[in-house]
């Protein structure tokens, strides 16, 4: 149909289809191709998000303080892949490349547990040896949050992550702390939406497919992009990839139109 609403057919050799997953829905990529494909029999893994963001139980004092605030330079960790960059603190959660990064595995863990952590290097220029030195000093009368500031030049919502996460005791002592500065454990409760997500996984799985990315069985229809069953870790990645596919799948049409 076109914007009016008129419906118009057309006589095709190969069609490529390219529309995309079901992020950001308002744009046009709402997955509504899913349906007519399962019942012509194609093969679809669920469209989920991914590069997305996820929920956090924040303290209200936190959010109060905090919500839209960016924390820079930082690391964080899961399951032995450790990824730098920045985040924002949301109303719910987390958002922000190092997040999205980890999105994959987050994602799978949170479909077996309610909740699974992922661990936060504050000051991860500073080794933590460094920092057991810089903190193994007396404080006196200062309380520990300008004493954090002076010694490490850590930022107010770094300081106030540890007061939301790390044990009490493990700030009670110069060893147990800098241990905590280099991995505070942040607890995510939730994956968030797919219409907020950069991107989404799932599609249609390749065992429909032939090399050249034509659907199996109706010969001159081709797949690509994000309508396909694969992920990117970025944004970048994920164009590229996007591209790629679509570079493949023009290369089939040629080859069944017999055109080269």
């Amino acid at each position: 149909k076109d914007t009016e609403g008129t419906t118009m057919e057309f006589r095709v050799d190969a069609i490529l289809y390219a529309m995309g997953g079901a992020s950001y829905p308002h744009l046009g990529s709402d997955g509504a191709w899913v349906k007519p494909m399962t019942v012509s029999g194609v093969i679809i893994a669920p469209l989920v998000p991914s590069n997305c963001g996820f929920n956090v139980s924040w303290s209200d004092h936190f959010l109060v303080r905090f919500e839209g605030k960016p924390i820079k330079n930082i690391v964080l960790s899961c399951k032995g892949r450790s990824i730098p960059g920045d985040l924002v603190i949301t109303k719910s959660g987390l958002e922000g490349g190092a997040l999205y990064a980890h999105s994959k595995r987050l994602r799978h863990a949170l479909e077996k547990t309610p909740q699974t952590i992922i661990e936060m290097d504050l000051k991860p220029k500073t080794s933590q040896a460094e920092i057991h030195q810089l903190l193994s000093v007396s404080r006196g009368k200062t309380s520990l949050s300008n004493f954090l500031r002076k010694r490490l030049h850590l930022s107010p919502v770094k300081i106030a992550l540890l007061y939301e996460f790390a044990d009490k005791c493990d700030l009670k002592d110069s060893a147990s702390l800098s241990q905590a500065i280099k991995s505070v454990p942040i607890s995510l409760t939730g994956i968030q939406d797919i219409a907020r997500a950069i991107s989404s996984a799932g599609g249609v799985k390749f065992e429909n497919l032939t090399e050249k990315l034509m659907l199996k069985n109706t010969p001159g229809n081709f797949v690509a992009g994000e309508m396909l069953d694969w992920e990117a870790p970025t944004g970048g990645y994920l164009l590229q990839g996007s591209f790629a596919t679509g570079v493949v799948a023009a290369d089939g049409i040629a080859d069944f139109l017999g055109v080269r």
